[in-house]
């Protein structure tokens, strides 16, 4: 039973260098260029027309950084079966996979967040907008 256990670790092991690189793709986009995107939505513009373009802007980095969330959330699925394994050797590849997966939970989530946040700016704006295209038109009405 410990020999099929270890060679299920080691089994493990191999299969984590092969994701490991999909883990780090998804890493390094996130910092490099994922983490420097967010922070650039962080202020908004404010006109209506330059939050609409701030939002379409965001929208062609949501597609990708949708695209990388989920590729890092499909290889930390591969990786489930590591929970059932405690052993010494097995731990240093758990921290490794646990770091991924809290790098990859916070990125995902703040882009929700910035996601909502864009979308919610927008709508305030363009209700502003009408009302304000409302008491102008009252206005008129009331010189004429």
């Amino acid at each position: 039973m410990l020999s099929n256990k270890r060679i299920q670790e080691l089994e493990l092991v191999m299969e984590f260098e092969k994701v490991e690189e999909c883990f780090k793709e998804v890493s390094n986009w996130i910092e490099n260029v994922g983490r420097k995107r967010l922070k650039e939505t962080i202020h908004l513009d404010d006109s209506l027309e330059m939050l609409l373009q701030a939002q379409k802007q965001f929208r062609e980095f949501d597609l990708v950084a949708s695209e990388y969330c989920r590729r890092g959330q499909e290889a930390l699925k591969k990786m489930d079966r590591w929970e059932d394994f405690s052993s010494v050797d097995v731990h240093s590849y758990k921290v490794k996979l646990q770091t991924y997966r809290d790098q990859l939970e916070e990125f995902c989530t703040q882009l929700d967040e910035n996601r909502h946040r864009i979308c919610e700016t927008v709508r305030l704006y363009e209700f502003f907008d009408k009302v304000r295209q409302g008491i102008c038109c009252t206005e008129e009405g009331v010189k004429s």
